[in-house]
């Protein structure tokens, strides 16, 4: 197993308690520092407590929970076929599929092994990838519960069990199979639930489940973040689209929230058809599709994302500046967790939410509800798109755009939706729990570094920004 015995940089996690291995596998990312979430919760985790971390999206908590598990298994013997020695329930794919990502450096420094489990994709791989033994198992509940019930998965042997996202498992209607797959982990193994919000759903969990939990919040998503500015424009139907290409074609990336799936499709048609490098993300599309689009737009190929609830949560990409409510959500924490996708990381980060005039008073109520009070502009004019998003505006004309979408998510053009949609495609999906419910989850924005001056970068693209290789460009917003 490899072993580091020098700790290569007083990085502030030996001093809690993370084996020095762990450690300097986070310093070549540049984590050197914990977060406040990571500092409450790891010296409880790491002694083997069972621990409710409550803490808003993009505070650290993969971390929070991914070292005190590397920590634990690593010494101990692999894992047995079928029998994995550590859970973690993650409510959508793509937060899955990050969470993996982000065990890899810690993979690689102790030999432990993981994999992931989820719906809309074939069960075989995920099947031989558990039959070989896995330290580290990543799984939605729907895919993991079906596995389970054909006897490919046997959790007799969980030592670490954690639930992400809590209330977002909730708010999906997981949490009756969450129940279901705790039964059946050992009564002694360390549990650790990380939550936004303590609903009495997430509470009966803990109850239930977790040991004289030790509670710790830090970064709380009932709360509004201070470097986060708040504006509703208010606009007519006319002039909706206008507007928010005016807000797309700016600098950086954008990531805009659509209620329903067939708005995000259509929004991201007509952001392409006016010279924006949008694609879309929502549960329509098949797996290997919302990973290109996911990709591209955090490459920065594609500069927006047009999104359901599915980018709200767990979604990493930096360098978010932007967020814009295309439809006002349902609700004030879907709001909250909207605009989570900005100012992370101590960034500061906009947050503008469309509105036609019949929809004030609804989103005043929103606004109320989260406790924030936002700057109503009554129009949405170009000199106010200017001083709100300012540098210049590109829309690229149509064999550019396509050609730049091509090489970035090839599948995107014409048409992303699932095919093969037979019985078998229909039984996975259904048996997975995540048929009509992968609309929803998280995803990232806009780089806060503006080209000044209407200057713009050529041949390259500013940090969390787009490609400089731009054709056709406005400076100030289209009238």
């Amino acid at each position: 197993m490899p072993s580091s015995t020098a700790n290569v940089t007083d990085n502030g996690f030996s001093a809690l308690g993370v084996p020095v291995e762990l450690a300097n596998a986070l310093a070549p990312q540049g984590i050197t520092t914990p977060t406040p979430i990571q500092a409450a919760t790891l010296p409880d985790s790491l002694e083997g407590r069972d621990v409710l971390g409550r803490g808003r999206t993009g505070s650290g908590k993969s971390y929070a929970f991914m070292l005190p598990t590397a920590a634990r298994l690593m010494h101990g013997d692999r894992a047995a076929s079928r029998r994995p020695r550590s859970l973690v329930l993650a409510p959508t794919r793509e937060l899955a599929l990050q969470l993996a990502e982000a065990f890899e450096p810690l993979s690689a420094a102790t030999g432990l092994s993981s994999t992931t489990m989820f719906g809309g994709v074939g069960q075989n791989p995920q099947v031989r990838a558990v039959q070989r033994g896995v330290d580290v198992l990543v799984a939605c509940p729907g895919r993991l519960l079906d596995l389970m019930g054909q006897g490919h998965v046997d959790l007799s042997e969980i030592e670490i069990l954690i639930i992400d996202e809590a209330d977002h498992m909730a708010d999906m209607g997981f949490l009756p199979m969450v129940r279901r797959i705790l039964d059946q982990v050992p009564a002694n193994a360390q549990k650790m639930l990380f939550s936004a919000t303590l609903d009495a759903g997430v509470g009966v969990l803990v109850k239930r489940y977790l040991k004289n939990p030790v509670v710790h919040e830090a970064d709380s998503a009932v709360s509004p973040v201070a470097k986060m500015d708040h504006h509703v424009l208010t606009v007519d139907n006319d002039s909706r689209l206008k507007t928010l290409a005016n807000i797309c074609a700016g600098e950086g990336r954008t990531i805009v929230f659509t209620r329903t799936k067939h708005g995000a499709k259509r929004a991201a048609k007509q952001l392409r058809q006016r010279g924006i490098a949008a694609l879309e993300l929502h549960g329509n599309l098949s797996q290997n599709a919302r990973t290109r689009n996911l990709q591209a737009f955090h490459d920065g190929a594609a500069g927006t994302l047009v999104a359901t609830d599915i980018a709200a949560r767990g979604i990493h990409v930096d360098d978010v500046a932007l967020v814009v409510h295309a439809d006002p959500p349902a609700e004030h924490k879907a709001y909250l967790h909207r605009s989570g996708r900005t100012a992370r990381a101590g960034q500061a980060g906009t947050v503008i939410t469309l509105a036609s005039r019949d929809l004030q008073g609804e989103v005043r109520q929103l606004m109320k509800a989260a406790k924030i009070t936002p700057t109503v502009h009554t129009s949405a004019s170009a000199t106010l798109l200017d001083e709100l998003i300012p540098g210049p505006r590109t829309f690229l004309a149509q064999g550019e755009l396509e050609q730049q979408l091509a090489v970035a998510a090839p599948a995107a053009q014409p048409n992303q939706q699932r095919s093969g949609r037979g019985k078998s495609n229909r039984r996975n999906r259904n048996s997975a729990g995540q048929r009509g419910q992968a609309s929803r989850g998280t995803g990232g924005g806009r780089s806060p570094q503006r080209g000044t001056g209407g200057q713009r970068h050529s041949g390259g693209r500013a940090a969390g920004g787009r490609p400089g290789n731009r054709r056709r460009s406005t400076g100030p917003a289209q009238s």
